[in-house]
């Protein structure tokens, strides 16, 4: 195999950034593949790198890391270009989605936090780190949704990445924040920050939380990240980069890298894979149609 390049479609430091620096890193420590360039295209949400990857037809030694942000960002930038539209290669992990407090909150339940939400929406305000149709924003619509607060009726205000989501947290900017545990990690085990719940089906190890299952909420939710690769690239190239994901995945540090980032194993290829893309196309053009913003 030629020498690879891992394009991250945002800004270092980000959730997209982690997953490719620490699946490089282990991929490279157990050499299963030579040197890998890391590097990071920044620009309307992963739209810029999208486009760059679509750009890039054919050309075999390129990856990309992604995720349901990214699908989200084609279709708020008024982009044509579709995740389904290029190689799939694996989806890696999945992400719970929480709901985040400054540890001084008034809020010490997500039943708190509900009822204050439907007494009046317009009153809180929830913060995310992802851009209209990604999952820190899709998390509070579909919650709402669940609970009864009309979703057209959240008063939602985008963050750029989870620095600035915890910025106006602690600065008490907003009321309460979404995005996944293992972003702002440090801050919960620190006690500066409270999560009131998690949106697996099962508790996320060292987040004291419930889920909203247990709390009464029936709506599980999550964000993921996978990897896709240029359109039109040969077969040879595409089962070359599907095996060093699973030879990845069957490491023992990737085992662990999941554990410490708090992420779910949800390792998929081939077709099941490239269905899963197309199903989130239509999971997120629905939910932004609804909400009047396509």
């Amino acid at each position: 195999m030629h020498r690879l390049r891992m394009m991250v479609p945002n800004s270092p430091g980000g959730g997209y950034d982690l997953t490719a620096r620490t699946a490089v890193k282990i991929m490279e420590d157990d050499d299963l593949t030579g040197r890998v360039e890391v590097f990071n295209v920044i620009g309307a949400g992963g739209t810029v790198a999208m486009a760059r990857l679509m750009n890039e037809r054919g050309n075999g030694d390129l990856m990309m890391t992604m995720g349901l942000g990214v699908v989200g960002a084609t279709y708020t930038n008024g982009s044509n270009i579709k995740a389904s539209d290029a190689t799939a290669i694996a989806k890696l992990i999945e992400d719970p989605g929480a709901i985040f407090v400054p540890a001084d909150s008034p809020f010490r339940t997500v039943g708190d936090f509900v009822a204050a939400w439907k007494a009046d929406p317009s009153k809180v305000t929830i913060g995310g780190g992802s851009s209209p149709g990604g999952p820190d924003h899709l998390f509070p619509m579909e919650l709402a949704k669940t609970v009864g607060v009309d979703p057209k009726s959240v008063n939602f205000i985008t963050y750029d990445g989870g620095g600035d989501l915890l910025t106006a947290l602690l600065g008490k900017k907003i009321t309460a924040g979404t995005s996944s545990p293992g972003e702002l990690i440090d801050q919960i085990e620190a006690g500066t920050l409270r999560v009131l719940a998690v949106s697996s089906n099962e508790r996320v190890e060292g987040v004291d939380a419930p889920t909203l299952k247990e709390s009464g909420i029936d709506l599980t939710f999550a964000n993921w990240r996978g990897v896709l690769a240029p359109p039109g690239i040969s077969d040879q190239s595409k089962q070359s980069m599907v095996k060093l994901l699973e030879d990845l995945h069957g490491t023992e540090q990737w085992k662990e890298a999941l554990v410490k980032n708090g992420w779910t194993d949800a390792f998929m290829t081939g077709a099941a894979f490239e269905q899963f893309l197309v199903d989130q196309d239509n999971r997120v053009s629905s939910t932004l149609t609804e909400l009047g913003l396509l």
